[in-house]
């Protein structure tokens, strides 16, 4: 039973996804960082307000806060501008260096030069028009 519970543990896509998790951590750590003392002191500037926390709606007696939601699309946005430009990206560009160039095939088939048909690119013969073919 813990041999089973170890094998389960030490695969590769449990470690791979605890990692993960830890770097997300601390990722998202760094992005509410960036919106708090960056981005919102930005807002502040601008509206004169220190994030769109204030923007709340009264419906009888309830209050719609939409002003946060606001608040976690920016935080959002700029997570996925970080990962696509910061890490998508240049993983791409660098897979693409290591990637061998796909052989090109030669055609499979040519034209005959008398009745325009294909025919096989090895033929010397058209099996349409018997024009050789060279």
């Amino acid at each position: 039973m813990l041999k089973g519970f170890r094998d389960f543990v030490l695969r590769g896509n449990v470690v791979d996804l605890a990692v993960a998790v830890v770097i997300g951590v601390a990722f998202t750590a760094v992005v509410n960082s960036l919106v708090a003392d960056v981005i919102n002191p930005l807002i502040a500037a601008i509206f004169r307000k220190p994030d769109f926390s204030y923007l709340v709606v009264h419906i009888h007696g309830g209050v719609v806060k939409y002003g946060n939601f606001l608040n976690a699309i920016i935080s959002f946005l700029i997570i996925a501008a970080v990962i696509y430009f910061f890490i998508v990206m240049p993983l791409n560009k660098l897979l693409a260096r290591f990637q061998k160039p796909v052989p090109v095939a030669p055609p499979a088939l040519k034209t005959c030069p008398e009745c325009l048909s294909d025919i096989p690119a090895a033929a010397r013969r058209c099996s349409h028009c018997t024009q050789a073919v060279a």
